[in-house]
């Protein structure tokens, strides 16, 4: 499984419309951004309390990254 995968696992398990959720990576030269769209009312579930959800997603996804010289980012869209 790959990042992109994991994060659209993550977030369809927490949000209450999964079928609106879409994801998608850019891959540049050092990074690789992760976009993250959501429902605009499921916005406040994936961020969390104080933003601890989105800092936890954004842990596991560093910690699972494959690539070490790669820097993986996850940003939410509107």
């Amino acid at each position: 499984m790959d990042a992109k995968e994991l994060i659209e696992q993550i977030a369809k398990a927490i949000v209450d419309r999964p079928e609106m959720v879409e994801v998608k990576s850019v891959e540049g030269e050092n990074s690789m951004v992760i976009e993250l769209r959501v429902d605009k009312n499921d916005i406040g579930k994936v961020i969390g309390k104080n933003g601890r959800t989105i800092t936890a997603i954004r842990t596991i996804l560093n910690a699972t990254r494959s690539q070490k010289e790669k820097r993986q980012v996850l940003e939410i869209l509107e």
